[in-house]
């Protein structure tokens, strides 16, 4: 049985207690992060760390005991804990508001959070990296604050079970006919030799692995603009991938039983991918 973390403690996953009156369970009130460990290290542990103290911010929950190098600290125990020194795995820290009586408005001052993470192992799926997968389209139906990462899923849930059911590794989703970003990705397009994916708004999750490819868009000197592509342009498009921190870069390689391109991962794909492996794979 692994370790996790649980308000301070190390303990069996299977003794770990959340209180039913958790606001992350009643309410979905958390932040959660996802972060790649390699050969037992944390991959752009940093930009995870900011995101989650901005998160936290952004819905108001208080920082104490959620700095960088506590939970750092937490992560790195956790994978000598768990075997995790070598070879690939993950690990989910999420922050909720802590545990009250079932109100709206926050709980009185002093409410003290609920603080988790737990490792797990992870395999790449080299098929689906090297070959592409299949995607669908799906109406966005997220609230209005979709740059905050909040365990508050039901509309990516939605989202990939139409994909699953579908047969297909993810939706891509749309919000008044504008391309958004996958159920649990980010999204890129190529449409006459430019690399477009949609600008950082409230309707888009910052992605770490969004942020890395447009550092190593700029290194290679590709064209890539940060403007929204349509539905109306789906049909035109020449490659189309997404891109999360377990997803890597991942071709969509047929889009609603249609062919995206050639019905294969696109060179300006397989560049990205290529390049974001070395950068993975070098710690």
């Amino acid at each position: 049985m692994s370790t996790v973390y649980l308000n301070g403690q190390f303990v069996p996953k299977g003794e770990a207690m959340i209180s039913v009156e958790d606001r992350g369970f009643l309410f979905g009130d958390g932040i959660y992060e996802v972060v790649r460990v390699v050969e037992g290290k944390l991959f752009t542990w940093d930009a995870h760390a900011t995101r989650m103290a901005q998160g936290l911010d952004g819905l108001r929950i208080d920082r104490t005991g959620t700095d960088s190098a506590t939970l750092k600290a937490v992560c790195e125990r956790l994978i000598a804990d768990n075997g995790l020194a070598s070879g690939e795995g993950t690990i989910y820290l999420q922050v909720s508001r802590g545990a009250a009586t079932r109100v709206h408005h926050f709980p009185p001052a002093g409410t003290k959070t609920t603080i988790y993470a737990a490792p797990a192992a992870f395999k790449v799926n080299t098929a689906m990296r090297t070959h592409g997968a299949k995607g669908i389209t799906h109406p966005d139906q997220r609230w209005a604050r979709c740059d905050l990462k909040t365990v508050n899923l039901l509309g990516p849930v939605l989202a990939r079970q139409a994909a699953a059911e579908a047969g297909a590794y993810e939706a891509i989703m749309h919000r008044d006919g504008m391309i958004t970003e996958g159920a649990a990705t980010n999204c890129f397009a190529v449409i006459d030799g430019v690399l477009r994916t949609a600008p950082l708004t409230n309707y888009i999750l910052p992605g770490i692995t969004r942020g890395i490819l447009l550092e190593i868009v700029r290194a290679h000197g590709m064209r890539c603009e940060e403007r929204p592509f349509t539905l109306r342009e789906l049909p035109f498009v020449d490659e189309l991938f997404v891109c999360g921190t377990t997803t890597d870069v991942q071709a969509i390689v047929t889009l609603d039983e249609k062919p995206i391109g050639h019905g294969a991962v696109g060179p300006i794909t397989a560049t990205l991918r290529d390049a974001l492996a070395a950068r993975l794979y070098a710690h």
